[in-house]
């Protein structure tokens, strides 16, 4: 249970960040409008091509999966980069310094090469994963899927630090993976149920928000351009939602980071909490 609370504690600690710099929230949202216009310079020439499903490629595995890849790692690439702006300047801020959004594209593109190759890998590990999922549903081996999803929720907390390694200590990408396995037995039980937190708070606010715009509408009893607007209000606070989530992870990764790092509170963060967070984390003394 202590656990849990200075997590939560840390998660409250990251909302006041992002509160002292708002413009941290500019970067996911930034980073969604570049995802879609790569969603649709893949799927519409697909579609004009008539290729409108993957089905009508199983006459060509190598050119699926092909683009498939591509697809991940422009994707991938494009996360990671703005992630990184996130968390240069969530760096910055947490010692004492007054990051600008210039600031944090300037640190991503100063890492580009490190950025470039850990989507790489990124990416090849997804596509992998993606390949394990749908052999195993392909034969309706259930056991397998699980397994598969398994191995990628281990895959997600084991480099859940890669990314403020390469921006803070510009490492390459198997060293930042390295670094990051070996902070993982210091930090596992806070990434976990910070994940699980940040997690289940911004789903149920998403389903609070569209249940409360469909009661509004079916209570008003809304006429069809109504509920048009209603839609667009509920695409507008979904975006909003993910991108302050987004904004808040990346937060979160920087400092827990940081006191993984340093062993001390960052600014902004509670001393005390942290450094039990440490002295919990740490294996017994011989």
């Amino acid at each position: 249970m202590e656990r849990i609370s200075y997590t939560f504690d840390l998660m409250r600690s990251s909302w006041e960040v992002l509160k002292a710099e708002k413009s941290l929230v500019l970067f996911p949202l930034i980073s969604f409008l570049c995802c879609l216009i790569v969603l649709l310079s893949f799927a519409l020439p697909l579609w004009a091509s008539g290729f409108p499903s993957a089905r009508q490629f199983h006459g060509s595995p190598l050119l699926y999966y092909g683009l498939l890849f591509l697809f991940y790692y422009v994707n991938y690439f494009i996360v990671i980069f703005f992630n990184s702006a996130v968390i240069a300047c969530a760096v910055l801020r947490m010692r004492g310094s007054q990051p600008t959004l210039r600031t944090g594209f300037n640190a991503a593109m100063a890492r580009l090469p490190q950025i470039v190759a850990w989507a790489l890998v990124a990416a090849t590990v997804g596509l992998i994963l993606r390949g394990l999922e749908n052999l195993a549903r392909k034969r309706g081996n259930i056991i397998g899927q699980i397994v598969a999803s398994l191995i990628g929720m281990a895959w997600s907390v084991a480099t859940f630090l890669v990314v403020p390694i390469l921006v803070v200590e510009r490492k390459g990408p198997f060293e930042a993976l390295r670094e990051s396995l070996s902070l993982l037995r210091k930090t596992w039980g806070e990434q976990l149920v910070g994940n699980f937190g940040f997690g289940l708070i911004f789903f149920l606010l998403g389903v609070g928000g569209i249940i409360a715009l469909l009661l509004a509408g079916l209570l008003t009893h809304c006429a069809e351009p109504l509920w048009g607007l209603l839609c667009a209000i509920a695409a507008i606070y979904l975006i909003g939602l993910a991108a302050v989530h987004s904004a808040l992870q990346g937060i979160f990764q920087a400092a827990l980071y940081l006191y993984a790092r340093e062993s001390r509170a960052p600014h902004g963060f509670d001393e005390s909490q942290l450094s039990s967070a440490m002295s919990r984390s740490e294996p017994p003394s011989e």
